[in-house]
């Protein structure tokens, strides 16, 4: 099957994205917004190629704006305000209240564990 890329899905598309940086067999795999505009079924086809490839053992770093996102899907998260680390959590740590008061700047809490 052979079509243009620009004529796929949005889902379809960020999958053949995601296809294209692993062609390269990267050690850490960078994922910037992989969910942004993709319908609920896509975004779904996405979070298991993600745990698949965690479970492979590539290194991922996941760039989200998407709350349940990032506390779905990561094992340590870092929230920046400003430029600067304003938070680094464990998945058991963070919570949304804690997250939100960390990338507002209303928590700076570095290396806690």
């Amino acid at each position: 099957m052979e079509q243009a890329i620009g004529l796929l899905s949005g889902g379809n598309q960020q999958k053949v994205a995601i296809a294209r940086g692993l062609m390269t067999r990267p050690k850490v795999l960078i994922l910037d917004e992989p969910t942004r505009g993709v319908d609920v079924g896509a975004k779904k086809e996405i979070y298991q190629l993600i745990n698949q490839f965690k479970a492979d053992g590539l290194s991922i770093i996941l760039v989200s704006s998407e709350m349940p996102e990032v506390l779905g899907m990561s094992d340590r998260i870092i929230v920046m305000h400003e430029g600067h680390l304003s938070g680094e959590f464990t998945r058991e740590q963070a919570t949304q209240e804690i997250l939100m008061a960390a990338a507002v700047g209303k928590l700076n809490r570095v290396n806690q564990e």
